[in-house]
């Protein structure tokens, strides 16, 4: 299936997988005991992380294939990763600053988990911009690579430390390890519902952004080509 249809339909699936979670969490979840209303926060906060995570684990792999096989189509994976991993890094900050504005009464505090998450986002920032210092291709696809294979440390320390660090931030809701967590079996539901839809829409960017780093390096290509005739 061609790119652009595939990203569509992507995009399509994950938006009506949205609306229907948006109904299920509005309307059909109840207040929780503690925190009312605003704990809904919590169904597009956690799948948000999830889903820059996952983003940023696929720029690693996508890196460290670079280094082995030495072929660009893996640096634009990497490079289309990370900006969709950063996009769902800021909603993942953003909602966790309205949740705490309402709960904590501030919109930020120096927590050891939240700076990490912070510095995370910076150093994926620091990605990009390093993209764009780097003229030659395959200089800018080599020192990306294992720009991003090594990063992806970052990403562990801030998904691991809301075990390691016991601050203000809450504890984590969901255990991989044995499939439960701290939260109702129907909210758990609903947050995975919401993971998915992100991870659908997560990859319709990826596509989208895949399409236009292969146009960008072919003007290049052009642009090169004309300055040596």
């Amino acid at each position: 299936m061609p790119r652009p249809i595939l990203s569509s339909a992507l995009a399509a699936a994950g938006g009506l997988w949205l609306i229907r979670n948006l109904h299920v969490v509005t309307l059909q979840l109840p207040d929780e005991a503690a925190q009312g209303a605003v704990y809904r926060n919590l169904f597009f906060h956690v799948p948000a992380w999830f889903t820059c995570f996952t983003a940023f684990a696929f720029a690693g792999l996508a890196g460290i294939a670079y280094i082995v096989r030495k072929r660009m189509v893996f640096d634009t994976l990497a490079v289309a990763c990370v900006e969709a991993g950063v996009a769902f890094t800021l909603i993942g900050l953003a909602t966790g600053s309205i949740w705490a504005r309402i709960i904590w009464g501030i919109w930020w505090t120096w927590d050891a988990r939240l700076t990490w998450a912070l510095i995370t986002c910076l150093v994926y920032f620091g990605y990009l911009m390093l993209r764009e210092s780097l003229d030659d291709p395959t200089s800018r696809a080599r020192i990306s690579a294992v720009f991003s294979t090594f990063a992806f440390v970052s990403v562990a320390i801030t998904y691991k430390s809301i075990e390691w660090w016991r601050t203000q931030h809450p504890g984590p809701v969901l255990d991989f390890r044995t499939g439960g967590g701290q939260i109702d079996k129907a909210m758990q539901s609903a947050l995975y519902h919401n993971w998915g839809a992100l991870m659908l829409i997560a990859a319709a960017l990826v596509l989208i952004r895949m399409r236009q780093e292969d146009s960008r390096r072919e003007l290049e290509a052009l642009r090169r080509y004309v300055h040596a005739q």
